[in-house]
């Protein structure tokens, strides 16, 4: 299952600047808006999984 979340994003000199709508602490920049797309998943993901064990399990359950 993949989250879906809205990225406000914005031409900013030579580089695309990006942050998510539901975590604007997360904010990042690109060369190309696809670029911009890859960084902000990374960026992401470093947030969602900082303090995480290498060593760790995974489940999907319903809230």
């Amino acid at each position: 299952m993949k989250t879906k979340m809205k990225m406000i994003y914005w031409k900013s000199g030579e580089f695309w600047l990006g942050k998510l709508l539901e975590h604007p602490e997360i904010m990042t920049q690109g060369k190309t808006v696809e670029e911009l797309e890859e960084n902000i998943r990374d960026a992401y993901l470093l947030m969602a999984m900082d303090e995480v064990p290498e060593e760790h399990q995974m489940k999907e359950i319903a809230i």
